[in-house]
């Protein structure tokens, strides 16, 4: 396979797979119409049906307003894609993200002239205007605006040189020069150096690099404890793919930026500057989130305080590639899901080794409510550690919501398998296991008081484990059919 450093050459390895990328030349808007397009070719995830799983990605080669910019989508929303392009099995995908944390390689700045800043527009120039250099799409036609949705926002601790951090943020292009940033409260390491930020009442430089190596968008997801607060993700990247990650210095704040990226927004987070998301829109509305549903408009006090980004600068390779996502899609379960696969495989291991079997964070979650165990009783003394199992996967990860177990006979990428699981190992009275009262996460709507009136706060949520687990006593009485092992490409070799 070809070596993938950038996202051109990982658009070359799409290429040569069949099924893996369709280009049109047809021209499409990139207000709403892109992504009404691609939700039937490949969306995915918690987006509304009719959509597709596991279709190709898609390069928009003539975008309206834009001559010499393309569109991609769809790059991540994929898993068996996500494994061709960091040449892993799909299936093991959050094993293969586990060791990579194990074993990381720090990125390096890049001296010479990086391919980033082929082409350099200072937003001191009158004629700058960031709406009409970045063709952000939106999402639905309800959208505040324009947004970057794979925007890889970095930037340093203020206090500590030292410490610096990566993080994909929700941004909304608002005027000429700014962005407003939402980040979710108590969650992102670039919120806690804001905060310092603001106590100091200094500027924080932020960049964002945007169409990038998929290595580099696959550990950006990461979370702690895995990660905690000075461990910058790109690491990460850097043992995915052998080398380091190249940054460059950027060319008008003091921070860096990803040397091969397509776009580059140089800026400042700047104390006292705040704005409404829907501020030109007026609808009420962001944009869809994860979950399925629509996101509110933040506003410019709290708690939906919306910091603003005052642009300094934008760089560019030549006849750039807009990247972006569809928010409910598949690749936001690939960039979520599988560092949460891969926390939770790190947290269990340790805990408990050689009877975990493999973790699935399901599309139905969006990658972070629903996580899927398959576990293995190797004797009667296992029996309640799958249970212990679960409890350690809610450490790993606070913002998951619920844990279904299963055994090793069940495939944790099928649902339909789970649910056979469900329906067949499962009794509500003895393997329902609730824990109320626990902070999950703010963009899941049935987490409100309005509800049910024992959630306290906003954002509380009755975490549940789901014990679809044969009891070890009992496993002789729950064998599955026995069919005959065969090779289908002797009969069906072009079906299979």
């Amino acid at each position: 396979m070809r070596e993938i450093y950038d996202l051109r050459s990982a658009i070359e390895v799409l290429r040569d797979n069949e099924g893996q990328l369709v280009e049109t030349s047809v021209e499409a808007d990139p207000n709403a119409e892109i992504s009404g397009i691609y939700r039937y070719v490949g969306a995915g995830g918690t987006v509304m049906r009719p959509t597709r799983e596991d279709g190709p990605a898609m390069l928009f080669n003539n975008v309206k307003g834009f001559p010499d910019c393309r569109v991609i989508t769809g790059v991540l929303a994929s898993r068996k894609r996500v494994g061709l392009l960091l040449d892993a099995d799909y299936k093991r995908l959050g094993w293969h993200l586990r060791d990579a944390v194990k074993n990381v390689i720090p990125p390096i700045i890049k001296e010479s002239a990086p391919v980033c800043q082929e082409n350099v527009y200072l937003a001191s120039d009158p004629d700058f205007d960031l709406r009409k250099l970045v063709p952000a799409p939106t999402n639905t036609p309800e959208d505040a605006g324009p947004y970057i949705t794979m925007g890889l926002c970095s930037a340093t601790d203020p206090e500590d040189r030292n410490i610096t951090d990566v993080t994909i943020h929700r941004l909304c292009i608002q005027s000429r020069d700014e962005m407003t940033m939402w980040i979710t409260p108590g969650s992102r390491h670039i919120g806690a150096m804001w905060d310092k930020a603001l106590k100091m009442n200094k500027p924080l430089p932020i960049s964002v690099s945007i169409g990038l190596d998929p290595a580099i968008y696959m550990c950006a997801g990461f979370e702690p404890p895995t990660t905690p607060y000075g461990f910058n993700e790109l690491q990460i990247a850097g043992a995915l793919r052998g080398k380091p990650v190249e940054l460059a210095r950027c060319v008008s704040i003091d921070e860096t930026c990803i040397a091969h990226a397509e776009y580059v927004i140089e800026g400042e987070l700047i104390p006292g500057r705040t704005m409404r998301e829907d501020i030109n829109s007026n609808t009420g509305k962001a944009m869809p989130e994860f979950p399925g549903y629509t996101g509110e408009a933040k506003g410019d006090d709290l708690p939906n305080y919306l910091p603003v980004i005052k642009v300094k600068a934008v760089t560019t390779r030549n006849n750039p590639i807009m990247e972006s996502c569809i928010g409910p899609s598949h690749e936001h379960v690939s960039m979520a899901g599988i560092p949460t696969e891969a926390s939770v495989i790190d947290l269990v291991e340790r805990a408990m080794p050689g009877r975990l079997v493999n973790v699935h964070a399901a599309p139905c979650g969006g990658g972070k409510f629903v996580t899927i165990i398959q576990f293995r009783k190797n004797n009667i003394n296992d029996e309640g550690r799958q249970r212990q199992a679960a409890l350690l996967a809610f450490s790993a990860f606070s913002e998951m919501k619920h844990v279904f177990l299963v055994d090793e006979d069940v495939d944790i990428f099928d649902m339909s398998d789970v649910m056979w699981a469900m329906t067949t190992r499962f009794q509500g009275d003895v393997d329902f296991i609730p824990i109320p009262g626990v902070h999950t996460h703010v963009l899941d709507p049935s987490n409100d008081p309005k509800y049910a009136p024992s959630i306290a706060v906003h954002g509380i949520a009755c975490k549940s484990i789901f014990d679809c687990t044969v009891p070890y006593n009992m496993k002789n009485e729950f064998e599955r059919c026995k069919f005959l092992e065969v090779d289908p490409k002797k009969w069906l070799p072009d079906f299979c």
